[in-house]
């Protein structure tokens, strides 16, 4: 009997410890959980390669102290043409080269009193053409009213893994030219040779339609006048 209750008491003590060190697991992992998220992050619908594109970079404001992001600068990959959209409260330039004309980067500046507050985000938008490559990055840098500065320009590590502070990067789609290299120019005479062949079908199927229509009304016919003979 007593090494019954002994034996649950040790359960007993047990249960908490095991609890109490799940809790700690999850508040540690969860501790790092909006590094994972909070990212300034490069998104498009149609980012083709070598093709004009609307890129949306989404914006968070990861200050511990309560500054707003007054500032957002995006470096371009030298590219022959871009555009920023208008945003009330901030003004936007391009800083281009004169020579070439091709754009190096964006910079958004907040309004005097303005920006993004904190616990809130903000879209910029680009319309731009994208190289003709599998990915492109735009590395960003964000400005806070306190001063901190946060560049958002590390590349992803050898093993795959997320650095701390990853550049935004786009996935390029391949464009129309090299999808037509899927199929070969062959195909298309093979194709037009074999559309006759359906129609074909279709006309006999229509002659054979109205010959048994004539013989029905033939039947018909005949069938009246043996009745008024």
């Amino acid at each position: 009997m007593g090494s019954g209750m002994s034996l649950r008491a040790r359960r007993t003590t047990r249960l908490p410890i095991a609890v109490a060190a799940a809790v700690a697991l999850y508040l540690g992992s969860a501790a790092h959980l909006p590094a994972a998220w909070a990212h300034v992050h490069a998104t498009s619908d149609d980012a083709v390669r070598g093709a004009t594109a609307l890129v949306t970079f989404q914006v968070p404001n990861e200050s511990n102290t309560g500054a707003a992001t007054t500032a957002l600068s995006v470096a371009l990959p030298d590219v022959a043409s871009a555009r920023a959209e208008s945003m009330p409260g901030w003004t936007a330039k391009l800083d281009r080269d004169a020579a070439s004309g091709a754009v190096h980067s964006v910079t958004w500046t907040a309004a005097p009193g303005g920006g993004i507050g904190a616990d809130q985000f903000a879209l910029f938008r680009i319309s731009v053409k994208l190289p003709d490559a599998e990915t492109v990055s735009f590395p960003a840098t964000q400005t806070y009213s306190d001063g901190v500065v946060v560049k958002w320009d590390q590349a992803p590590q050898p093993g795959g893994g997320e650095p701390e502070y990853p550049a935004p990067t786009l996935t390029l789609a391949a464009g129309p030219a090299a999808a037509h290299d899927h199929h070969p120019p062959s195909t298309a005479p093979a194709q037009q040779a074999t559309t006759p062949q359906p129609k074909s079908s279709d006309d006999t199927a229509r002659l054979l339609g109205g010959a048994a229509l004539v013989v029905a009304a033939l039947g018909i016919c005949l069938a009246l006048i043996r009745r008024r003979t």
